[in-house]
């Protein structure tokens, strides 16, 4: 007869609540919190996107076993290279339990890493490393200034109750250089690092969100979590996405709003098949791409747009 499992109940997961973010301590991971992620993003020369995630999960059940393979801290990595050539993403998965050495998040840095997929960061330069099965990202993201802080100081609110919201920061207008596939690339990127216990709400079926380096040097991001009976369930004051045109998968037969304007700027999609599926690691399926900004006629910025809960309501 197996032995019984020892559970010990539901986690009992800390609220977000207003409070200073704490460099370098708050660039590495908080696994008390139920959900975090480190998310990369850019464009490099010769109009190819790119885009990479580390996801950290703290698991609802918790386990009195005091076995090192308990499951206490799950990781799960996404990558994509956006290549207009061939007109659909390239992309690929991982996931892990923390622990062993083989996977981990630390707590003191951003160090995130499954196997040989891994994001550092060393002084004011992140590395990322990943090994996929159609492409490699060899790359280093050199920040040019102090992580601007998301919402209040830090304190991002994604609902209107009070513990609906996350911690967040950014790393816009990051250079970029390193390899993809062996040869020499360079550009721009975006990184988000966000961490939380109640990112989506009940009643929320999902999220737009936007990223845009400019090209005077200044950023944009926005977002709205989108509601499961239709329309807006939370946007933060001002913030306005208007669809312009869908674009349905042929795999999956959801429609996204590809093309986007935001607060002004029109945004269009590098190419319109940048549909990720991650079924078989964080079990969704979402649109994320890179797209290009404009005011007017004229293009203004680059970056990425991100698409959730369109076929079905997102669960993290």
């Amino acid at each position: 007869m197996l032995p019984a499992l020892a559970w010990a109940g539901k986690v009992r997961y800390p609220d977000v609540v207003p409070r200073p973010l704490v460099f370098p301590r708050d660039h590495g991971a908080h696994p008390d919190f139920r959900t975090e992620w480190w998310y990369v993003t850019g464009w490099l020369e010769n109009s190819l996107g790119f885009q990479i995630t580390f996801f950290r999960a703290r698991p609802e059940n918790e386990s009195a076993n005091p076995s090192t393979f308990t499951p206490r801290q799950i990781l799960f990595a996404h990558a994509a290279l956006a290549d207009p050539k061939r007109g659909h993403l390239l992309h690929d998965q991982a996931a892990a339990r923390a622990g062993h050495s083989l996977a981990e998040a630390e707590t003191g840095r951003t160090a995130v890493w499954i196997d040989d997929w891994s994001l550092f960061l060393e002084g004011a330069q992140y590395r990322a490393r990943v090994a996929a099965r159609e492409f490699d990202f060899d790359l280093t993201f050199a920040a040019k200034g102090e992580p601007v802080l998301q919402g209040d100081r830090g304190f991002s609110r994604k609902g209107r109750r009070p513990h609906e919201a996350s911690y967040y920061y950014s790393q816009p207008q990051l250079g970029v250089s390193g390899s993809v596939n062996g040869r020499k690339v360079g550009g721009t990127a975006w990184l988000d690092h966000e961490w939380s216990s109640a990112y989506l709400a009940p009643e929320a079926a999902g999220w737009d969100w936007t990223g845009i380096n400019l090209f005077d040097g200044r950023s944009m991001m926005a977002f709205e979590m989108r509601a499961k009976a239709g329309g807006i369930h939370y946007a933060p004051p001002g913030v306005k996405f208007k669809p312009l045109r869908t674009w349905k998968s042929p795999r999956t037969g959801v429609e996204y709003p590809v093309s986007m304007e935001v607060n002004g700027l029109r945004l269009e999609p590098l190419m319109d098949d940048q549909e990720l599926d991650a079924r078989a690691s964080v079990g969704t399926v979402y649109w994320e791409g890179a797209v290009r900004a404009f005011a007017g006629q004229e293009e203004v910025g680059r970056g990425y747009l991100e698409l959730t809960g369109y076929g079905k309501p997102m669960k993290l």
